[in-house]
């Protein structure tokens, strides 16, 4: 290690009196249930042997457009309602890339307070003000809006959150950025499969559209990548703006294959999400007394406090037979260390059953 790089050493040391450093580790192996993937209809685990091309070989810019990435993009947009669609390589870019092609200097871009990293990074990226409302406030975004002077407003919320498991009033969000003509993006990563009629997400749930719905892969879908859906107006200008995706080696035509033919798989899982409703109930209903456990659905937080304790709980699960991460800052807010489980729709019964004992002994 060179000179330049010692205070390294001290960085990390800091870290670690903090119970905040994170060390590498192997996966998740056999003896041990797996409660904190986002892998939340099973199809993670699903192995799919094709023929295919591999790699794109260059942006889609450069290299063109393949059967491949269109068939996706048509599928996505044919289930979820929009004129087009628009595959990313990860949920971080398509979310960075957005924000920073829709706004910039002399706009302003509202954003929830407990938004995802990849929507801060966005707003940063494209050089308009942000403006961080707190948490789940539509009055306080109603406000801000009429008294934050701008050329063009850009609204930014998650419809699950997925450290809290909670969810905004988005018909009410979307009263408001029409009244404000302000563009409204809905991060529904988390809710795309899990939630509303044939799994389309909480808008959907909630009667509503945003103006940009972001959706991943890397969560119901088993895979990896995102899109962004809504108008063709909307994705021709992405497809000429969005440098994540303007500059980026397009995704592989194999993925691209197997998650458009997840896509009827995802929209007919109403079973799945039936068994998901029933089974998230009985698990927060075992969380120990005492400790808050927010929000609704499949992730279920169980906040502890200090890192100290969330590590002790995580250890405790991990001797039973659970990998359960424990979630500190800056993840999440100071003094709010967490447990967060994700459950999955395959789980049987006893798998549950062991999940509630193994919780209940927390007490």
């Amino acid at each position: 290690m060179t000179a330049s790089l010692a205070f390294l050493e001290d960085s990390l040391a800091e870290l670690d009196r903090a119970a905040a450093r994170r060390i590498r580790r192997a996966r998740v192996g056999q003896g041990l249930l797996d409660l904190s993937s986002n892998n939340y209809l099973g199809l993670a685990h699903a192995v799919e042997r094709r023929e295919g091309q591999f790699g794109a070989g260059a942006s889609r810019l450069v290299t063109g457009d393949c059967v491949s990435h269109e068939r996706l993009e048509r599928a996505l947009a044919a289930w979820l309602g929009f004129e087009d669609a628009l595959v990313f390589s990860s949920g971080f870019a398509a979310n960075a890339g957005t924000i920073s092609a829709l706004v910039g200097e002399h706009d302003v871009v509202f954003s929830d307070a407990l938004n995802h990293a990849s929507i801060i990074d966005g707003c940063r990226l494209s050089k308009a003000a942000c403006v961080v409302i707190p948490h789940l406030d539509v009055d306080a975004l109603d406000r801000a809006l009429a008294t934050t002077p701008h050329r063009r407003a850009l609204v930014v919320t998650e419809s699950w959150f997925s450290m809290d498991a909670d969810t905004p009033n988005l018909a009410a969000l979307r009263a408001v950025c029409d009244a404000h003509k302000a563009i409204w993006m809905v991060d529904e990563a988390h809710a795309l499969g899990v939630f509303g009629p044939e799994g389309r997400g909480l808008c959907a749930q909630a009667g509503v559209a945003p103006d940009v719905f972001v959706g991943t892969f890397g969560k119901a879908f088993g895979a990896s990548g995102a899109f962004v859906g809504g108008s063709g107006v909307l994705l021709d200008w992405l497809w000429n703006r969005a440098r994540s995706f303007v500059f980026s080696t397009g995704v592989s035509p194999a993925l691209a294959d197997v998650v458009a033919d997840r896509v009827p798989v995802v929209r007919g899982a109403d079973d799945a999400r039936r068994r998901l409703e029933v089974m998230s109930r009985r698990v927060r209903d075992a969380v120990p007394r005492g400790w808050k456990t927010p929000g609704h659905g499949p992730i279920v937080p169980i906040i502890i406090g200090s890192n100290d304790d969330a590590l002790a709980a995580s250890h405790s699960l991990r001797a039973k037979g659970f990998h359960v991460a424990a979630i500190r800052p800056p993840t999440v807010p100071p003094n709010t260390a967490r447990l967060r489980l994700t459950l999955r729709a395959d789980y049987t019964e006893p798998v549950i059953d062991s999940i509630v004992a193994a919780l209940q002994s927390l007490a």
